[in-house]
């Protein structure tokens, strides 16, 4: 039995019971009286949970009169606290506005004194966990909220949407379904009401929005997924194709361990290139990760793909042959 179980039982049997003597903790845990002497200090000094034993009987117990903020259901090992860091450290990168601030913050305090009694400093740990973000568009804090609420509530949305493409705005009124953290950014995926259909909506690009006093329409997680994740990446449909890649020998051990779609099939060929197969529907993302490795990658297949990519390319060549 791990340190994190026993914390873990420790809590469950003195937040059930109104007090249970050192011997019976100790006959459920198994273990030496020095060892269950080490986790009730440990978790009254460094944990701050309001142990106390009554003098008079000499069971432990919970104060209850002590207000007492846990950690969510489970006591972390110093391996997992190191893990926990990288998180929190990821989850601020996530979150340059702050939304979740306030709930990390004593979080973070927390886990930072239980750091102590390892043999890196708390310090050293957060110095050395780095997140770089790519592309990562700035979104208005107070609408993630709103969004957030309608989707916990299930109440509609009516937004002004800007489209990225042209600048053109529109009123729609949507049902929130579930977001959707991609690339550093955040999507929400929705019914349009204005579209009838299914659409995912860049939450940088809402302008405005509000809360509307109507039940947001209900679709089932098969159906959802069926018309936003059965393509390549979020632009996604009903109607599927299957992409035809490969890769030069110099690229094809990168290309090989990476993970593009979690239908896609790989192999390698008798030349050392590599060939990756993926299932996309609408392709201006893929196109966007095929062009980044430029004469690396070839298109073997469906032809209007291949089509496409090669007046990109030629286009993009042309920039640096006239001018």
């Amino acid at each position: 039995m791990t340190r994190s179980e026993r914390f873990s039982i420790i809590e469950r049997i003195l937040l059930t019971r109104r007090g249970v003597s050192f011997s019976d903790l100790q006959q459920r845990l198994e273990v030496s009286r020095a060892t269950l002497h080490r986790d009730l200090r440990e978790l009254k000094e460094r944990m701050q949970v309001p142990i106390v034993c009554d003098r008079d009987t000499g069971l432990y117990r919970i104060d209850s009169n002590v207000e007492r903020y846990e950690l969510p259901g489970v006591w972390f090992s110093a391996s997992e606290i190191h893990a926990l860091l990288s998180m929190q450290q990821l989850l601020t990168a996530f979150d340059s506005g702050g939304l979740l601030a306030e709930h990390v913050g004593p979080l973070r305090q927390r886990l930072l004194g239980m750091l102590e009694s390892t043999a890196d400093s708390a310090a050293d740990i957060a110095r050395r966990v780095r997140i770089l973000s790519a592309a990562a568009r700035h979104y208005a804090p107070q609408h993630f909220q709103h969004i957030a609420a309608a989707l916990m509530e299930r109440r509609r949305l009516s937004i002004r949407y800007v489209a990225r493409s042209n600048g053109s705005r529109s009123e729609r009124e949507i049902s929130p379904l579930r977001l959707t953290h991609y690339r550093d950014n955040w999507y929400l995926d929705a019914w349009c009401h204005w579209r009838d259909e299914l659409r995912s909506f860049a939450i940088d690009a809402i302008e405005s929005l509000k809360t509307i006093d109507a039940t947001a329409r209900d679709i089932p997680e098969s159906e959802l997924d069926a018309a936003l994740g059965a393509g390549y990446g979020i632009f996604a449909g009903v109607e599927v194709q299957w992409a035809t890649l490969v890769f030069t020998p110099e690229r094809a051990r990168w290309v090989a361990a990476e993970h593009w779609h979690p239908e896609q099939q790989g192999s390698f060929l008798d030349d050392g290139s590599y060939q990756l197969r993926l299932p996309y529907s609408n392709d201006p993302e893929l196109i966007m990760d095929i062009l980044k490795y430029g004469p690396d990658c070839q298109v073997v297949g469906p032809a209007g793909l291949r089509e496409k990519v090669s007046q990109l390319l030629l286009a993009a060549a042309r920039r640096y042959t006239h001018g």
